[in-house]
C-alpha cells in the first residue's frame, strides 16, 4: 500500500479552537507531495476576537479576513482536497479539536475523518532534546520555513512524515503508526458514538 495522507496546520485568532483563521493543506500522494493549498478564514461569530498574543504569533489580522469566507463554508472545501485522506498535524489533538469546535460552533455536523500525529511519529523516530515542529522538522532535513505560517507548517509535517516512512521502511501510514506505537484517532458522529458506548461498558 502506497503513503497517503493529508498534512493540515490550523492557526486561531485566540484560545478558542472554534477560532481558526487560516488553514494549510498538503496532499502526499505514493510519499511525494502532489498539491498544496492555504487560505484564510473567517472566525465564526462569537469567537472571532483576534489577541494580540496570536496575530504575534502568526501575524494574520482582523483586517485580513473580514472578506474570507466563514468556516461555513469552507470546510467541504478542506474535505474535498483531502478527498478521504486520513489528516496528519503535528501534535493532532489542537487541529482535531480546531474542527470540531468549529463545526459545532458554525452548526455543522464534525466531518468524520481518521488523523494521526507526527509528534507521536517523531517521538518514535528521532531522539531529540526538542519535538516542536521545527526541531523534528529539521531531523527530518525540512529547514527554514516560516513556523506558525499554516502552508509553511503542514509541509513540514508531510516532511516528517515522508522522511520517518523511509527510516522504518513502512509501506503506509498504517504500517509507520504500528512502527510508532501509535493508532489512528477519529472524530465526526460514528467515533463520538463509539466514545459512548465504550463508556456505557465501562
Amino acid at each position: 500500500m502506497p503513503l497517503n495522507f493529508t498534512a493540515i496546520d490550523f492557526e486561531t485568532a485566540n484560545g478558542s479552537a472554534a477560532s481558526a483563521c487560516s488553514v494549510g493543506l498538503v496532499k502526499v500522494a505514493d510519499g511525494s507531495i502532489v498539491a498544496r493549498d492555504s487560505w484564510l478564514i473567517r472566525p465564526p461569530l462569537g469567537h472571532d476576537e483576534f489577541l494580540a498574543w496570536n496575530i504575534k504569533i502568526h501575524g494574520i489580522t482582523p483586517a485580513m479576513v473580514i472578506e474570507a469566507p466563514l468556516w461555513a463554508d469552507q470546510q467541504e472545501r478542506i474535505l474535498e482536497f483531502a478527498a478521504g485522506d486520513a489528516f496528519v498535524a503535528h501534535n493532532a489533538g489542537f487541529d482535531m479539536g480546531v474542527m470540531k469546535s468549529a463545526a459545532t460552533a458554525s452548526g455543522m455536523p464534525v466531518p468524520e475523518s481518521r488523523w494521526a500525529d507526527s509528534l507521536r511519529i517523531a517521538r518514535k523516530t528521532y531522539h531529540l532534546d526538542s519535538y516542536r515542529l521545527p526541531s523534528a522538522a529539521m531531523a527530518a532535513g525540512f529547514e527554514d520555513f516560516q513556523h506558525h505560517n499554516a502552508a509553511a507548517d503542514a509541509e513540514a509535517c508531510a516532511a516528517i512524515v515522508v522522511h520517518a516512512a523511509k527510516r522504518h521502511e513502512a509501506a503506509d501510514l498504517e504500517h509507520l503508526l504500528k512502527i510508532c506505537s501509535a493508532q489512528f484517532l477519529r472524530i465526526g458522529p460514528a467515533a463520538e458514538a463509539e466514545k459512548q458506548l465504550d463508556a456505557w461498558w465501562r
